[in-house]
């Protein structure tokens, strides 16, 4: 499918999701409805759950395929005792005007915990309007964090989802196509010039995520940037042509019974796809779709196993209807006997 007949079919379906809006029940209901939030990544540090999600606001940019209009300034963190239970919002745990290399836009966190210290990660604009990946501390997992000086080096792109393995290793995902600005890493430097998509490479293997193992002091790269390979039924690369199975964006990790779940947006045709490997640097074969698209632009997500169950957190515009001001959402996951993912249907008839 081409760009053009691609923005198309999306332009059609964001009108029909819009139109019949006040027909469509949600699976489930928004955490909070405060603030605007979204792409939700959970966790459970201290006993309890923390979210640490991307903070939306009407900020009056104008919208564009780059995602300008997404132009978040701050994160809230939220906290849970139960699934069920009352949500805290901790308040502004880092704003862009307290990092210092930053320019504009703070998209999709993730946080981790080593050593009593927590890590914030965040993908923000440089000063030269690049994605860069950087890093808060602080001695509560609610914050406020203070960030260093300095982005990641060797760091790009956006959507930073650390995974920490049974063995204490701990290893970074990131990377989003389109304004994401992965595809224009291809040399491994960034091409100012470079395409605004991913288009003219249609039969060959995709753009996909990158994974690099983190240094022992959670704050930068000790490894080098690897690709995340995503397999086929045949044991080749996912195509870029493939919009349904591709990786777009939004990348996490949990493992399951001793195996690597990757998981990820297939972005402009809003999927929640996964990958199994038997190793946290993959290959991953390509298993399945197990999420239906929300109501919105965008899919972003987290799963965690709390109590013995597993939870899979994700936002979707049930308060505002508008592409750019989301609201997070929690609902159950299940793994199937054998190794599989039940598909969840967030959009009820």
């Amino acid at each position: 499918m081409n760009q053009l007949k691609l923005h198309a079919a999306v332009a059609i379906t964001i009108g029909m999701l819009a139109a019949s809006a006040c027909q469509q029940k949600f699976l489930s209901q928004p955490l909070i409805s405060d603030i605007y939030t979204a792409d939700p990544s959970a966790h459970v540090f201290e006993g309890k759950i923390y979210i640490y999600p991307s903070h939306d606001i009407e900020a009056g940019t104008p919208e564009n395929d780059n995602g300008d209009h997404f132009d978040m300034r701050d994160y809230h963190i939220l906290s849970m005792d139960s699934i069920n239970g009352k949500v805290t919002d901790h308040g502004v745990a880092l704003s862009i005007k307290d990092i210092p290399w930053a320019g504009r836009q703070l998209w999709a966190p993730d946080a981790a915990c080593k050593n009593g210290i927590y890590y914030l990660y965040f993908p923000v604009k440089d000063k030269q309007d690049i994605f860069r990946i950087g890093v808060a501390t602080a001695k509560n997992p609610a914050g406020p964090f203070k960030a260093q000086p300095q982005p990641i080096a060797g760091s790009y792109s956006i959507d930073p989802a650390v995974f920490t393995d049974t063995d204490g290793s701990s290893y970074m995902y990131f990377g989003g196509i389109w304004g994401g600005q992965l595809q224009r890493w291809q040399n491994g430097q960034y091409d100012a010039k470079g395409s605004k998509t991913d288009s003219g490479k249609e039969n060959e293997a995709a753009l996909t995520a990158k994974v690099a193992k983190m240094s022992a002091d959670m704050l930068g790269f000790e490894t080098e940037v690897k690709d995340v390979v995503i397999l086929d039924e045949t044991g080749k690369p996912l195509l870029t042509k493939d919009h349904n199975r591709r990786f777009f964006e939004g990348a996490w990790m949990h493992k399951y019974q001793n195996k690597y779940y990757f998981t990820y947006s297939t972005g402009d045709t809003h999927f929640l796809a996964y990958a199994i490997g038997d190793s946290p640097y993959g290959p991953f074969k390509y298993q399945g779709t197990f999420m239906d698209p929300v109501q919105g632009w965008t899919t972003h997500h987290s799963i965690i196993e709390h109590l013995g169950k597993w939870y899979i957190y994700y936002h979707d515009t049930q308060l505002s209807n508008k592409t750019h001001l989301r609201n997070i959402k929690v609902t159950e996951l299940k793994h199937n006997s054998d190794g599989g993912i039940d598909l969840i249907k967030p959009m009820l008839k």
